[in-house]
């Protein structure tokens, strides 16, 4: 268990590296002016996101559903920061799948938003994150 633990671990620190990147990428790309700039952004966004991020995510997630297994429902039943600690990882996922629609937005040159969107945007996954390690770590609940 602790093997798997470990590697979950590291998946998530991959996941949430891209997905600090991925949108500090999109301010970049939202104030980029010249046609060879651009195309660099759009190539760095989808290798980024197909890459890393969506892979990384795909194993964070089957990682945590196996150490889930190890747990019984009634075990689960009564781990209510695990509970916050899974909504917010729904919340993460939506988030990556946004940033997925994001980067075909970009890439099609179909950008609406300024770069201060994404600055505001590029916020969500820290307060996710200390979030989730204030749960997983305190247990507050």
């Amino acid at each position: 268990m602790l093997w798997i633990k470990a590697f979950h671990i590291i998946c998530v620190v991959t996941w949430f590296a891209a997905l600090f990147y991925l949108p500090r990428l999109f301010v970049y790309h939202a104030m980029c002016e010249d046609t060879a700039g651009n195309e660099r952004f759009k190539i760095m966004e989808r290798k980024l996101y197909l890459g890393i991020m969506t892979p990384s995510a795909l194993l964070t997630l089957i990682l945590g559903g196996w150490l889930l297994s190890f747990y019984s429902m009634e075990q689960i039943a009564q781990m209510h920061w695990l509970h916050a600690k899974l909504i917010l990882v729904a919340i993460l996922f939506i988030y990556h799948g946004y940033c997925g629609k994001l980067v075909k937005q970009f890439s099609a040159d179909a950008n609406q938003r300024s770069h201060v969107f994404y600055r505001w945007f590029n916020e969500l996954p820290v307060f996710v994150l200390v979030s989730v390690i204030i749960l997983v770590v305190v247990k507050p609940f």
